[in-house]
C-alpha cells in the first residue's frame, strides 16, 4: 500500500528538516571533505535504525535501512552536501559564517531533505520490502564526489549489487513555488573544459610585423568557435561552448609570446561530446598554422550527460500526482545545459533526477536570484515536500518497480 499521507507526515517535523538545513548553511564547506556536515547528519539521524559506511576517497556516507516486510528490490536516494567558493550577501541571520563559501547551489536544501526522507522511511521501514540506500555525497562542484563514491563502492558493486534505481532531487529558486518538474532522456548536459594556448612571438606593439602576433589569432579562434557549433552541430542536439577567459600581455605596447583561452563545453550527447574534442582541436590548430602560429589543446572532461529513465520520471510525476495532484509535476520541455555528477549514478543505475521550485509563495518566481547567486534564497516551508516526494520515490519503487 502507498502512503499519500506522507507530506503531512514530513510537515509534522518541518522544523527538524529547516533546522538541520540551517546549521548546515551557516558551516559551509567545500569540495570532497565535508567532515562538519558529516557529523551533522549523523547526528540527526543517529536515533534511526541505519547502518552506515563511509569510503577512503571523501567524507561521503551511505546509510541503509533494511525493510521489515523481508527481503525485495532496492533504491538509492541521493543528497549532496558540499558548497561553492562564494561570498554570501543574502543577510539571512543564519548566513554563512565561513569567509568565501556559501551554499548557493541548495545542498543544504537536498542533506536536509534527504535526513527527512530516511526519518519518513524509518518510522514506516516495517511495511517496507527491500532496502533503501541514503546516499550523502560530497564533492559535486566540479570534484567528481559521486564517482569517487562509486569507486569507492559505498554504493554497492564490490560486496553488494548496486541499487535497482536511483532519485535525486535539486532545488530550484526561480522556479514555481512548489513545482516538481523533470524529463525523460537528457535532462543536463555534459560538462568539459577546454584550454587553448596560442603561441607566437612577441614584441612592440608598434612594429607587428616583426612579430607573430597570438592576440588576433586568439580572437579569431573564439569567433570561428561560434561559427563551428552552427555549422558543424545539429541545432536539435544541443551544444554550447563558451570561452569564459581569455589571458594575453601585460601592458599597452608588448606584444606578448602567448595568449591563453579557457571555456566550457556542454553536449548531450556522447557523441557530440566525443565530436567537439576533435574539432575544438582541428580548429585551433589549424587556424593558428594558418597564421604562421602553433596553438595547443587541452580538454579536461567533467560530468557526463545526466540522462533520466522514463519509468523513474513516471515514477516521480506519480508520487507527486498522490501528493499534491496533477497540477504539481510538469514535464520540462528541453534539457538544460547545466550539469550534475549524479550522472555517474545514472550511467550505472536506472533512474531519474527531479527539479523543486522554492521561490517564495506569491512572487514572482522569474525575478528570484538563481542558483550560484551570492543571495540566492528559499522558501522553507518547501522542504516538507520535497522529503515527502523522495520517500514516496522510495515508497512507491520498492513496492511496484518500474511499470512496463
Amino acid at each position: 500500500m502507498l502512503h499519500p499521507e506522507l507530506l503531512e507526515q514530513a510537515r509534522g517535523f518541518a522544523d527538524r528538516i529547516v533546522s538541520l538545513r540551517r546549521a548546515i548553511h551557516r558551516e559551509p564547506e567545500l569540495g570532497l571533505q565535508t567532515p562538519k556536515t558529516r557529523d551533522k547528519v549523523r547526528a540527526a539521524l543517529a536515533h534511526l535504525p541505519l547502518e552506515w559506511v563511509d569510503g577512503p576517497s571523501t567524507t561521503g556516507l551511505v546509510a541503509t535501512l533494511r525493510g521489515g516486510a523481508g527481503e525485495g528490490r532496492c533504491v538509492l536516494l541521493r543528497g549532496d552536501m558540499d558548497a561553492l567558493p562564494m561570498t554570501e550577501e543574502t543577510g539571512l541571520d543564519f548566513a554563512s559564517t565561513i569567509p568565501g563559501a556559501m551554499h548557493a547551489c541548495g545542498h543544504d536544501t537536498h542533506t536536509a531533505m534527504l535526513a527527512g526522507a530516511a526519518e519518513l522511511l524509518c518510522s514506516r521501514a516495517g511495511e517496507l520490502k527491500g532496502e533503501v540506500r541514503f546516499m550523502f555525497q560530497p564533492g559535486e562542484e566540479g570534484y567528481h564526489g559521486a564517482r569517487f563514491m562509486l569507486e569507492d563502492g559505498l554504493l554497492g558493486g564490490k560486496d553488494r549489487p548496486l541499487p535497482d534505481a536511483a532519485f535525486a532531487l535539486h532545488i530550484m529558486p526561480n522556479s514555481p513555488h512548489g513545482l516538481v518538474a523533470g524529463r525523460a532522456g537528457p535532462l543536463l548536459a555534459s560538462a568539459d573544459q577546454f584550454d587553448i594556448v596560442v603561441k607566437g612571438r612577441g614584441g612592440h606593439a608598434s612594429m607587428p610585423f616583426d612579430t607573430l602576433d597570438p592576440v588576433p589569432v586568439a580572437c579569431e579562434i573564439v569567433t570561428a568557435l561560434q561559427t563551428m557549433v552552427t555549422r558543424q552541430f545539429n541545432a536539435a542536439d544541443a551544444v554550447v561552448v563558451t570561452v569564459a577567459k581569455i589571458e594575453a600581455g601585460t601592458t599597452h605596447n608588448v606584444i606578448p609570446d602567448s595568449a591563453a583561452l579557457r571555456g566550457t563545453i556542454r553536449t548531450l550527447s556522447p557523441q557530440h561530446r566525443a565530436k567537439m574534442a576533435t574539432s575544438i582541436e582541428r580548429l585551433a590548430t589549424n587556424i593558428a598554422a594558418a597564421h604562421g602560429l602553433e596553438a595547443s589543446v587541452e580538454i579536461q572532461q567533467g560530468f557526463p550527460v545526466t540522462v533520466c529513465d522514463p519509468r523513474a520520471v513516471d515514477v516521480v510525476e506519480a508520487v507527486v500526482t498522490d501528493l499534491r495532484g496533477p497540477a504539481g509535476f510538469r514535464r520540462i520541455d528541453s534539457p538544460i545545459m547545466g550539469a550534475e555528477d549524479f550522472s555517474y549514478v545514472l550511467e550505472k543505475v536506472p533512474g531519474a533526477m527531479f527539479m523543486l521550485g522554492v521561490a517564495h509563495e506569491g512572487v514572482d518566481w522569474r525575478q528570484c536570484c538563481s542558483i550560484h547567486s551570492t543571495r540566492m534564497m528559499v522558501d522553507e516551508s518547501v522542504l516538507p515536500l520535497g522529503t515527502a516526494v523522495l520517500a514516496g520515490c522510495a515508497e512507491r519503487f520498492l513496492a511496484e518497480g518500474f511499470a512496463g
